[in-house]
């Protein structure tokens, strides 16, 4: 990757945003970070260890259906202070990947991208890989809940203000510069997305002009915009090479393509960092899918 920052890779260890898997246990997902470092991504990178960011205690037990998103007290003040660890990163101008944790960390590096806009006027944008549209809020559904499968209705200003206005800076995302890759085409809020003007492309929509040229049209399709983030999770991956994800989807892209779109936004000069996330060790006893994600991610980085 051939810029004028070097990457720092940040620990974002939380499981705020899901439900336990069972009662009485906790996503394996705050696991993640550790599993990915065990391959040597800081060295293979030359990348700034940049430390890790814990979050508070993981603790469901006392959310009901209709209490809001569950645990938003304690996502929404890991929410400022991952956005501060972030802004401080790109004030060294460092290159911010972010290993999560799960979905609603994303809430973080794009309320930093918002206080800057704040502060000077200019577009940022963010291209959303990943299986799922993660749009739920009141407005199309009866509860929610796990901030997870909501992060970017929060993010572009969809839901309890407790989370969707932090300092004030309500949407941290304008949807003229959102771009969404590899959605499942029976994604349940697809047609929303596209009602609102989103730029998107199903995993169908992403192959058939190829998948480099589809990482070459979100490009364009982010807008005129100074820089954009870049998520990733990696459930976009089809189930057959990452099963080891919190919400596995069939019909999903393979590593390769993970890589071919994560090199191709990465280089270019407005990306202001990336974050992956959902990746459970968990289900990745032998380790063999941290391995190939690990490989994916320095590949594409270098």
């Amino acid at each position: 990757m051939t810029r004028s920052k070097r990457v720092a890779v940040l620990d974002a260890p939380s499981n705020l945003g899901l439900r336990p898997p069972t009662q009485h246990t906790v996503p394996g997902c705050a696991k993640a970070p550790g599993a990915l470092r065990d391959h040597r991504i800081i060295q293979r990178l030359n990348a700034v260890d940049a430390g890790c960011l814990t979050p508070p205690r993981f603790d469901a037990s006392g959310w009901r259906p209709g209490d809001g998103v569950g645990q938003a007290k304690a996502i929404a003040e890991y929410t400022r202070q991952l956005a501060d660890r972030v802004e401080r990163l790109w004030r060294e101008r460092r290159f911010p990947l972010v290993l999560g944790g799960d979905c609603s960390i994303l809430l973080g590096p794009v309320l930093a991208a918002r206080r800057r806009t704040e502060r000077d006027g200019k577009s940022r944008g963010l291209i959303f890989v990943d299986a799922h549209s993660d749009f739920r809020h009141p407005g199309n559904s009866q509860y929610v809940g796990a901030a997870a499968a909501e992060e970017l209705a929060l993010a572009t200003g969809r839901g309890q203000p407790d989370l969707t206005d932090i300092g004030g800076l309500r949407p941290y995302v304008d949807t003229d510069h959102l771009v969404v890759l590899g959605l499942r085409a029976d994604d349940s809020h697809r047609v929303e997305l596209d009602a609102t003007g989103v730029s998107m492309r199903t995993v169908p929509e992403l192959r058939a002009g190829g998948v480099g040229r589809s990482a070459e049209w979100s490009l364009d399709a982010v807008g005129d915009v100074t820089t954009f983030w870049l998520h990733v999770d990696a459930d976009v991956l089809d189930p057959s090479v990452m099963p080891a994800v919190d919400g596995p989807a069939a019909g999903g892209i393979s590593l390769g393509e993970l890589g071919q779109i994560i090199a191709t936004c990465a280089s270019d000069e407005r990306c202001a960092g990336m974050e992956l996330t959902v990746f459970d060790p968990d289900y990745d006893p032998d380790g063999e899918y941290a391995r190939a994600l690990a490989d994916t991610l320095v590949e594409a980085l270098q």
